[in-house]
């Protein structure tokens, strides 16, 4: 295949590495020409150790490699999980990881956000960590309580709800609202000419989440307080994970893309709606906007 001639901004995925054929795909994720910068917008593992080893391998590979957190690389087992790292909780576990991003060279959404001078640019590319409240509601229910409960008697419940901890907040809800705080302080601090590229594991907007399955599921995928943020930032793109099914939804005319990977036995299903072997499509290119797809 012919090498493209220009550099591209691209993104994955949930690469999910503890399946070892998503590992095999991680291992060939490599740049098509030598200026493109890699997004990868979380789940990686849910193990410090092991995402840390593959985003360090990818910032081996790509020139610039930007993460933000997914839930999975959030999730505590057990508070004696082996080794230190392993065994942190909440904000204290995304604390470390920055930490390990920032010793590898990988950007995170607390370094100065970078500006894509490539095709497409100049554009402002901003890594967030914005988790979800609840507030993506079912449909029927009017408060976060009323919706957790139809959840749980649909059965419907992320694993989330045992592995995920809020430390040193009192709640997932009063986590994802600092996170909104910090980060939406920082985004109104751009240059206000500036266009950006949005980057958030959960999606910033619920139109992504209409095609769910289970629709009970929403609820741990985002919140209503960035419902507005596509257009506040002036975004030319927004890109996202969690939710497994990869597409670009226009929202505002907006394209909010999804980048990821999934489980082996999703990819695999993939690979006919995408005509071929599905993980060749990865990673998808945001920039320039007009080979979205």
């Amino acid at each position: 295949m012919r090498s493209p001639e220009a550099p591209r901004l691209l993104a994955v995925s949930d690469l999910h590495v503890r399946y070892p054929e998503n590992l095999e795909i991680a291992e060939a994720l490599v740049p098509g020409h030598p200026d493109d910068w890699l997004i990868v917008a979380g789940d990686v593992d849910e193990r410090v150790e092991t995402t840390s080893a593959t985003l360090a391998a990818l910032r081996e590979r790509f020139g610039t490699v930007l993460w933000v957190p997914g839930n999975h690389e959030l999730w505590s087992r057990n508070k004696h999980a082996d080794g230190a790292a392993e065994s942190l909780r909440g904000a204290h576990r995304y604390d470390e990881l920055v930490r390990r991003c920032r010793e590898i060279g990988v950007g995170t959404p607390e370094d100065p956000y970078p500006v894509w001078d490539g095709p497409g640019g100049p554009v402002v590319v901003a890594p967030l960590f914005v988790p979800y409240d609840y507030s993506f509601l079912p449909a029927g229910t009017s408060t976060s309580e009323e919706g957790l409960a139809a959840a749980y008697a649909a059965g419907v419940v992320c694993t989330d709800e045992y592995l995920m901890h809020p430390d040193p907040y009192p709640s997932r809800q009063d986590w994802c609202a600092a996170r909104v705080a910090t980060t939406a302080a920082r985004l109104d601090a751009l240059d206000p000419a500036m266009p950006t590229v949005l980057v958030n594991h959960w999606p910033l907007e619920r139109t992504p989440c209409d095609v769910l399955r289970y629709p009970e599921f929403a609820l741990w995928c985002g919140t209503t307080a960035t419902a507005d943020w596509h257009r506040r930032y002036r975004a030319v793109a927004v890109v996202h994970g969690h939710l497994h099914i990869p597409r670009t939804v226009v929202v505002d005319g907006v394209p909010f893309v999804e980048v990821s990977l999934g489980y082996p036995r999703e990819w695999r299903a993939h690979s006919e709606r995408f005509g071929g072997h599905f993980p060749d499509l990865l990673p998808r290119i945001v920039l320039p906007s007009s080979q979205i797809g």
